[in-house]
């Protein structure tokens, strides 16, 4: 069988607002576990750039589709300062998973901004985009979308876990794949850090210096969104309205509130990893060496640190990979993760 391979650059930006990850990755089309990021980038948000994204939830629809456009720009002008700095020659298409300003499915709402069309003309290259409205439209969560990249690139794992703005796990039960969102994590870390001056918490440094309210955290455990069965997602809307406010209610110091919600993250995951499980734990809070080992403690696993490649970039490795299912016309939505009414291949193309 003659190997062929694809090339990509995927694009992520996660609620976290850490900044724009790319990744310059090739794919085995016969084998996709035979992958490579061959280059790999992120570039942080300016303050303005945080400010405008932070508040995009309170637009207004015209103001949103003049963002659409203005973030579009900002994502190809990044996409090629990428292309020129690593001089790539050999690109198939863009994948862009944009970023979300609205996520309430219950509504039959989903919205990720960056235009692809913009994307597009100006990069001159195929783009595919908006993976999430397609799966909203057929009843599913329209998240998480990265587990089909867990099925296809990761499958020696128990579980695949990711600590970014939130915590989602994906993991293999009764034949097939289960995923959904655990819990806040740099969302609310990164959030609470800020108002002690710091960007986030490095590697837990702050909490470590605090103490645990229990009235509070046993309040955040009782959540209600903890008590769903799956398939199940969080977004920026359900932070604001359920945790900021419970938090601010019960906690002024931000050091106290900083371990407490270690506490409450690692609560969280050791109810749903069983003991000696082989875990993939990626995304920015694996740095977090204070939270890890909380995890590591309340779930009686020992942590497995992969490469500092997966760890940063496995979200925007598998928006390309979703991007080039989608071209081929391939499932990249499973119905057991989201909860649609059948698996799909979702994914707007884009052509230059």
């Amino acid at each position: 069988m003659d190997v062929f391979y694809n090339y990509s650059i995927g694009l992520m930006s996660g609620t976290s607002l850490d900044g724009l990850d790319l990744v310059y990755v090739k794919f085995n089309n016969n084998s996709y576990k035979d992958f490579q990021i061959i280059h790999a980038d992120t570039i942080p948000y300016s303050e303005k750039w945080k400010i405008i994204l932070q508040k995009s939830i309170e637009f207004s629809a015209d103001d949103l589709n003049d963002l659409d456009i203005k973030y579009g720009k900002f994502l190809a002008e990044r996409v090629n300062e990428f292309i020129i700095k690593y001089s790539i020659k050999n690109i198939d298409f863009i994948s862009s998973h944009g970023h979300t300003v609205l996520h309430q499915p219950e509504k039959g709402i989903t919205l990720q901004i960056g235009n692809g069309q913009i994307i597009s003309k100006i990069t001159k290259q195929k783009v595919v985009c908006d993976f999430r409205t397609q799966d909203v439209k057929l009843g599913g969560q329209g998240a998480p979308l990265v587990p089909i990249g867990d099925e296809l690139l990761f499958p020696e794992y128990d579980y695949c876990i990711n600590l970014g703005g939130f915590s989602n796990i994906s993991y293999r039960e009764k034949n097939k794949r289960i995923a959904f969102d655990i819990c806040p994590v740099n969302i609310v870390m990164n959030f609470y850090a800020s108002k002690l001056g710091f960007q986030y918490d490095k590697n837990g440094d702050l909490a470590s210096q605090g103490k645990i309210n229990n009235q509070l955290l046993s309040k955040l455990n009782e959540l209600d969104f903890y008590k769903k069965q799956y398939p199940k997602s969080l977004g920026l809307e359900w932070v604001q309205n359920e945790v900021y406010p419970l938090i601010d209610s019960m906690e002024k110091n931000h050091i106290h509130i900083l371990r407490t919600l270690v506490e409450h993250i690692a609560i969280q995951i050791s109810n749903i990893v069983d003991q000696n499980s082989s875990i993939l734990f990626t995304g920015g809070g694996v740095f977090n060496s204070f939270l890890m080992n909380r995890i590591s403690i309340l779930s009686a696993n020992k942590v497995i640190i992969t490469s500092k490649k997966i760890i940063n970039y496995k979200e925007a490795l598998i928006f390309s990979l979703l991007g080039l299912l989608r071209i081929e016309n391939k499932n990249n939505c499973l119905k057991s993760v989201t909860g649609a009414n059948k698996d799909h291949s979702s994914g707007v193309i884009f052509k230059s």
